[in-house]
């Protein structure tokens, strides 16, 4: 009675591990191979699955969803050889589980080394300025031969970013002297350039100043010109009148021409600025008789004037 009681407790308990070992669920996200005999035979999808106990069983369990590895901090000598310590990130998906799981040995391990000797390479062959300013040019690189060649593994490697590359503290600050040296030069000639401009642009305002100011002079020369020629015409009419009425025998126009020649003489002399005070004789009954016979000179013109004056036409009666 108790050893059958125990036989069937072995057979139930058998019953359990070989159901639990049948019936297999594969999560989301991931996929799982299937061994016979230690063989590799098939992939199994998200869901639920049934094998044959005891000569099939699960192989790898394999992550097809993007994974993100850290790079750690390494340090790489560039083409001028500056030592600088570099680090980044890689981001790679799984798209063959059979490969990924046969293929390499420790997946991981071998895409990390794998990204940190093309990260060497890639800057070896830069200048550390070159290093610095082409990151994107460095990801570019290092991202296209590992992609390559982990093809034969099954993945497909997305991303490669560097995320930091630090030179030495004492090449940071020969750095940081040099850019203020260029800084500082770049800013003198800024400043040279505005003061040859300023220069530049005061010297044609004072050459436009010149030229208008002789423009101005010019022109104000050329109206005096105008002024003393129109000046000296009517003073040659008037001589030529006063010459005609000497010639006739007419003897107030010698007096009006004295006594306009002498009225001009006393008034530059009373205008003279070094002059305060003027005592002269001054005979006033000439200067009177010059003034009677520019009177009569004038009525004489005028009564000349109405008598070659055509006589008016009678007007006619209504």
């Amino acid at each position: 009675m108790g050893g059958g009681f125990f036989l069937a407790a072995v057979v139930v308990f058998a019953g359990i591990v070989v159901l639990f070992k049948a019936v297999r669920m594969v999560p989301q996200g991931y996929e799982w191979t299937v061994e016979t005999f230690g063989k590799y035979t098939r992939t199994l999808a998200p869901g639920l699955h049934i094998l044959m106990p005891i000569y099939q069983g699960v192989g790898r369990k394999i992550n097809m969803m993007e994974q993100v590895m850290d790079v750690p901090s390494q340090d790489v000598i560039t083409k001028d050889n500056a030592v600088v310590k570099v680090d980044g990130v890689v981001y790679f998906q799984v798209l063959d589980a059979a490969k990924a799981a046969y293929e390499v040995a420790q997946l991981e391990v071998a895409i990390l080394n794998l990204v940190m000797t093309n990260i060497r390479t890639a800057i070896g062959s830069m200048d550390l300025d070159e290093s610095l300013s082409k990151r994107d040019e460095i990801n570019a690189k290092v991202l296209t031969a590992v992609d390559h060649a982990t093809h034969p593994w099954g993945l497909k490697v997305n991303r490669i970013e560097l995320k930091d590359i630090q030179p030495p503290r004492d090449l940071i600050a020969s750095m940081q002297q040099q850019k203020m040296a260029e800084q500082n030069k770049r800013a003198a000639v800024l400043e040279a350039e505005g003061v040859r401009q300023s220069a530049i642009l005061r010297a044609e305002g004072e050459k436009q100043a010149a030229v208008l100011e002789a423009e101005g002079k010019r022109e104000a020369s050329f109206r005096e010109a105008e002024a003393r020629e129109r000046l000296a015409e009517a003073e040659a009419k008037a001589t030529q009148m006063v010459s005609d009425a000497i010639a006739s025998g007419n003897v107030n126009a010698i007096n009006y021409f004295i006594a306009q020649k002498y009225i001009e003489a006393f008034k530059s002399l009373a205008e003279a600025p070094n002059q305060k005070f003027i005592l002269m004789p001054m005979e006033s009954a000439g200067i009177l008789g010059s003034l009677a016979g520019i009177t009569e000179l004038a009525k004489e013109a005028l009564s000349h004037q109405q008598a070659n004056k055509p006589p008016a036409m009678p007007r006619s009666g209504g």
